[in-house]
């Protein structure tokens, strides 16, 4: 009878012992595992056992010795108890079989299956588990303490850091892969909006700036009645003023102020220089980022800006509404228009502007054009032909088959493309 007690009392020992050890290797699994940013979005929501955790991980060296130092202890008394009963009931000869058995059994009930659910379910164990390691950590502080004291000492000798400052920031790049893979979690037209925003420190103005020749504006070395028709055919609500050239811009004209003098028949070119000295023009060098371009546009409250070369000279106009077009893509009133520069032709064929820029068109249609060279689909084609072609002019890039139409000034004006199949590399 007191045999058969003392192998229950030890079976019941060494099965405790199995559930501890599992515990602790499962814990930590599921700790370690656990979504740092979802765990903080929980610990806002004022959750107990999240901002348990949270303080827990937050020195992960003493919680890492806390579950070694149980899981080492539990193993170890397994051992000793199966050794214990084996020589007392079976003999010296089974004690290898014996613990063969527990190493199986350990292996298979205390670690595999534990870790692979803590991995699969962190939250499952990781969260409830710190109310356990919370007051283990108090009553076996002097021994973690000692522990933690020889193993970072042994560590500093090795020549690592043992500074517990690890951060779970993201870089621009991994939050793009976090994006990318949020699947369902966020609607595909808000994926992609995260990633235009993300895509904000690679792109410059130069990329998406109206080009020089294609910004209109007032002459004041222009005859007062040319002056009056550029006025009254203006397109956009504020427009340079300049004596002959955009290198040499007066101010910036905001149209609502002219037409009301013009109405009347009361504007003369006094003071339509006066009003464009109202405000001065704002210039930003090339290459500036766009999301440095949109802060600046912020702080001193302006909506476009002259892009200038190192020379001063200027090279194109960035809008505020440029930069917001590359975020949520193209503002039209007219659904059936691709692009303010792309139409469509009845024969299925495309007429896109040379001005049209690569990105856009890119964006636009889903192509992969080459965005580290020429900005513009014009400057593509003439950096590929090495000349200004003529008019009928029909040439294969990246997979597209071109054919230009119209010259103008030595650019090219208008592009017929005639297979719109995504491109896919250098022709």
């Amino acid at each position: 009878m007191t045999n058969a007690l003392s192998v229950h009392s030890a079976l019941l020992g060494i099965g405790l012992c199995i559930v501890l050890s599992a515990f602790f290797s499962g814990t930590e699994t599921a700790l370690m595992s656990l979504n740092r940013y979802r765990l903080r979005h929980r610990v806002s929501r004022n959750e107990p056992a999240a901002r348990l955790t949270e303080r827990l991980l937050q020195r992960p060296d003493r919680l890492i010795a806390l579950i070694l130092l149980g899981n080492t202890l539990a193993n170890v008394t397994a051992g000793s108890i199966v050794t214990l009963m084996t020589l007392q009931i079976w003999g010296e000869q089974w004690l290898a079989a014996a613990n063969g058995v527990l190493t199986v059994v350990l292996l298979l009930f205390a670690e595999v299956g534990p870790k692979t659910f803590g991995a699969l379910h962190p939250e499952t164990l990781a969260l409830p588990s710190a109310f356990i390691y919370r007051p283990l950590l108090w009553i076996t502080y002097p021994i973690i303490w000692l522990i933690n004291l020889f193993a970072n000492g042994l560590l500093r000798l090795l020549g690592a850091s043992t500074d517990v400052h690890a951060t779970h920031s993201l870089s621009a790049d991994e939050l793009r892969t976090v994006v990318a893979e949020a699947g369902a979690l966020i609607p595909q037209r808000h994926q992609s909006m995260l990633m235009s925003i993300l895509d904000l420190e690679r792109i410059t103005v130069d990329d998406i700036m109206v080009p020089r020749n294609e910004i209109g504006g007032i002459d004041l070395d222009d005859d007062w009645d040319e002056i009056e028709n550029a006025l009254r055919e203006a397109q956009h609500t504020r427009i340079p003023v300049y004596r002959a050239d955009l290198d040499h811009i007066v101010g910036v004209l905001h149209m609502k102020r002219a037409v009301r003098e013009l109405m009347r028949g009361e504007l003369d070119r006094a003071q339509l220089i006066a009003l464009a000295e109202r405000q001065e023009p704002f210039y930003v060098p090339e290459g500036t980022t766009l999301n440095q371009q949109l802060v600046s546009f912020q702080r001193h409250r302006r909506r476009h800006a002259y892009v200038v070369d190192e020379y001063g000279d200027v090279q194109g106009l960035v809008t505020l509404e440029d930069i917001l077009e590359e975020i949520v893509g193209e503002f039209t009133t007219q659904p059936s228009i691709l692009h303010k520069d792309v139409y469509k032709d009845d024969d299925g064929s495309l007429l896109i502007s040379g001005t049209a820029t690569i990105r856009s068109l890119n964006r636009t249609l889903q192509w992969d054009l080459p965005t580290n060279g020429p900005k513009t689909l014009n400057g593509l084609i003439l950096e590929y032909l090495e000349t200004i072609p003529e008019p009928g002019t029909s040439l294969k890039l990246h997979g597209l088959s071109m054919e230009v139409l119209q010259i103008h000034d030595n650019a090219i004006k208008t592009v017929r493309i005639h297979n719109l199949s995504s491109p896919a590399g250098p022709a």
